[in-house]
């Protein structure tokens, strides 16, 4: 987990628009969102952690303590029931709502966070360095 901490950049981004469509996000935020290139700031404040998302479009934040379940407001306006875990070495984040879920992976890969993110079959990985 340690090694995931600071803050890091979007570099590149892939099926972005098709994962976002399968959230059900509008096309007008799908494509003012995929535009954008956030930053990803990762830390912990004592017994929790801390994710950020920052970007002139919109900025989300979240705390949480692994493997417990909270209630999440994503960037898209959806209300989730999240748990977050760390997976030998991968951050996992698994968001269920309206009987519908996604899986955000977040591990590095050649000093790159890596993050893939999965519902059903539509797949979208983003990448990010580090600042």
């Amino acid at each position: 987990m340690e090694c995931l901490m600071g803050t890091w950049k979007l570099t590149d981004s892939v099926g972005f628009d098709e994962y976002m469509k399968e959230l059900c996000v509008p096309f007008p935020t799908r494509k003012a969102a995929a535009m954008v290139k956030p930053n990803v700031i990762i830390c912990k404040n004592g017994e929790k952690y801390c994710l950020k998302t920052e970007s002139t479009f919109k900025s989300t934040e979240i705390d949480f303590k692994l493997g417990e379940e909270f209630e999440e407001t994503t960037a898209d306006s959806r209300k989730t029931k999240t748990i977050i875990t760390c997976e030998n070495g991968v951050l996992v984040q698994h968001q269920k709502w309206d009987g519908k879920e996604t899986t955000i992976r977040r591990e590095l890969k050649d000093g790159k966070l890596i993050v893939t993110c999965i519902m059903g079959d539509v797949k979208c990985v983003r990448t990010y360095e580090k600042v």
